[in-house]
């Protein structure tokens, strides 16, 4: 690996899920033409579902090298930054905010009876909330990387947990 620039080992560490995932598309369908039949075809789907998933994890990713320290464990968050942070049960969470004010942008989670926690999009093991987020209850995840790529020049809530109020309940 020394022999391989820095900016271009970043990019395929960034892509690694998605390019694994095309390389067992193309390794099923060589299998599939061959002798393998249906478990090739098999292995071909899994690859494009692999492949699928890297692509979403990779736009998820925003580099590192920011401040702080981000933890996923069991359910929850914690961060740990140079000057504040927090821990966050998943399952508490009530609302879920990208604010690209900041330097550098922040994910804001909304905890009851807490203050809201910010966590730097870069901050190290940020990349590791992109399942925890995938955990909330309807959440629209091409919704949340469409936000982030395109970052609107004001805090956008990306999630907001259903309130009961909302919730149509049958009468019998």
């Amino acid at each position: 690996m020394a022999m391989i620039r820095p900016g271009a080992r970043a990019a395929l560490s960034r892509w690694a899920e998605a390019l694994i995932g095309g390389g067992v598309i193309v390794l099923g369908i060589l299998w599939a033409q061959g002798w393998g039949g249906i478990l090739g075809w098999t292995v071909a789907i899994a690859g494009a579902a692999l492949a699928g998933a890297g692509i979403q994890r990779a736009r998820f990713r925003s580099g590192g090298g920011g401040p702080g320290v981000v933890q996923v464990t069991e359910g929850r968050i914690a961060y740990f930054g140079p000057l504040d942070g927090g821990i966050a049960d998943i399952d508490a969470l009530r609302k879920l905010t990208l604010d690209p004010t900041g330097k550098p942008a922040h994910w804001i989670l909304a905890r009851p009876g807490e203050p809201p926690l910010a966590i730097p999009l870069t901050a190290t093991g940020a990349d590791d909330l992109f399942d925890a987020f995938a955990a909330l209850p309807g959440l629209d995840t091409e919704a949340m990387l469409r936000r982030m790529r395109h970052r609107p020049d004001h805090p956008v809530v990306i999630w907001r947990r259903p309130d009961l109020r909302e919730r149509r309940l049958p009468l019998h």
